[in-house]
């Protein structure tokens, strides 16, 4: 099947055949004509399938083919939510690309930068809006933005939501929009959490399931590095000597991890940027596309900044540090063979994220292949595990600190005054700890009164 048999308008099958696309990918064959029927739907489909023009195209054409009558400004018909910025931005991007012989407007809005030219492009009037939730919501309430008008209704990686703790701002906006609207939600896993709001706001949907979360790719190469977690860094630079690797998207656990990945890098002249969320909205947009314009080889991203990075033609990605959520695994590979491309997922697993690759590989139902040819095998096979040393018996011991002895030759501690023993010639007793040791301990007792009622004093004067 290619796009001319979805009943597509010539103005999208034009925009099609200028970003090359022939053949629709299997969600875009199963979606498409149910949406333009109008139907609900369902969408359990994972990153990388094609999912943004399966209703993208089906809402474009339906905004062109039924033109409000009314003069001033446009209202806002659709409505397409997000978890994150950039996931907005390529979407907008699509829309742009996908209607640009249509007389449409799209428009995205996301937190992280300034409010204003939002604002004043809002003001002018769009057709379709591109939120993230908690920005939307603000513009709400400030009293920008109006949803009586929306026809079409879109929650995408509603999951993602989930997980980053929108579903409430969702739900305030799904409350916000007409109940005869158009609905359509998409989402790689299905929790109870999920279902149970798909069943309040989906009519009789049409349900699709492709690629399921806990499958991956058959195009990508995936394997594994066992490497101590000090030798990380250098396995990384060995492997980017290879000149085949054009691109690279490398992921770390934290936003720390990939900064110094990021310096350690650029030190060893791999050109190389981050984007996380303590990066501004603007640096993570240029180093985006710096990466995809070949000017930055390595981009290395934490799981939520990466969410929605849509690259052509990314040849490798490096799971640097693996994820404690098998689920993320799948998500984070499929950023490379896309659109039928072939792709290679190369992952680090030190002994502390063993546990980790074998929730992966339960997950996917497969064996990642081991590297064998590794030029830093891993050493740290098990923990250290201290163990306790055998005591002296007490007769044998003298009093220590930090294992140090204090005993001396007699089994007397050195330092400590000597008891006072009877005279031998004279057979004299003792007098009970007599000078020099009274005086010393008359002598301390003196100065510590004396320091304690200095202090007294100069409590008192305050």
């Amino acid at each position: 099947m290619n796009f001319n048999e979805l009943a597509l308008i010539p103005e999208l099958l034009k925009a099609l055949e200028d970003e090359g696309y022939v053949t629709p990918s299997t969600i875009q064959e199963q979606a498409i004509p149910p949406l333009l029927e109008g139907r609900d739907l369902l969408g359990c489909a994972q990153t990388g399938t094609g999912k943004t023009a399966a209703f993208a195209l089906p809402i474009l054409q339906y905004l062109q083919q039924h033109p409000l009558s009314s003069k001033g400004k446009k209202p806002i018909r659709a409505l397409i939510l997000t978890p994150t910025r950039e996931l907005a931005i390529q979407i907008n991007e699509s829309f742009k690309a996908y209607g640009k012989y249509l007389n449409l407007k799209s428009c995205v809005i996301f937190g992280g930068v300034s409010q204003g030219p939002q604002v004043s492009e809002l003001a002018r009037g769009v057709d379709v809006l591109i939120a993230t939730p908690g920005r939307l919501n603000d513009l709400i309430q400030q009293g920008y933005i109006e949803l009586g008008k929306v026809e079409k209704f879109v929650l995408d990686e509603a999951d993602r939501m989930l997980d980053m703790g929108f579903i409430n701002d969702v739900k305030k906006i799904q409350a916000k929009t007409p109940p005869n609207k158009q609905t359509l939600l998409f989402s790689a896993t299905m929790p109870a959490e999920i279902i149970d709001f798909v069943n309040r706001i989906l009519i009789d949907p049409v349900k699709i399931t492709v690629a399921p979360v806990s499958s991956t790719v058959d195009n990508i190469k995936q394997s594994v590095y066992f490497v101590d977690r000090g030798n990380k860094l250098p396995l990384m630079i060995n492997i980017l000597k290879d000149e085949d690797i054009i691109s690279l998207l490398v992921f770390t656990r934290t936003k720390h991890g990939a900064d110094r990945v990021v310096r350690e890098l650029n030190k060893n002249r791999i050109t190389a940027l981050a984007i996380h969320g303590n990066k501004s909205q603007n640096a993570r947009q240029t180093a985006l596309e710096s990466f995809k314009s070949g000017e930055v080889r390595v981009l290395v991203a934490t799981d939520i900044a990466a969410r929605g990075i849509d690259i052509d033609k990314l040849s490798h990605v490096i799971n640097y540090e693996l994820p404690n959520i098998p689920e993320t695994y799948v998500h984070r590979i499929g950023r490379t063979g896309r659109a039928g491309l072939s792709g290679v997922a190369i992952s680090f697993c030190d002994f502390d994220e063993k546990e980790y690759l074998d929730d992966i590989e339960k997950l996917i139902k497969k064996t990642l292949d081991k590297v064998e040819d590794n030029p830093f095998p891993m050493v740290i096979f098990e923990k250290t595990v201290k163990v306790p040393q055998t005591r002296r018996p007490r007769s044998e011991r003298g009093s220590s600190v930090q294992g140090k002895s204090f005993a001396n030759n007699n089994g007397e501690r050195r330092g400590a005054p000597t008891k006072p023993q009877e005279d031998k010639k004279t057979g004299a007793k003792p007098k009970a700890y007599g000078k020099p040791y009274g005086n010393r301990v008359a002598k301390n007792a003196s100065r510590a009164n004396a320091k304690f009622n200095t202090a007294k004093k100069s409590h008192s004067d305050r």
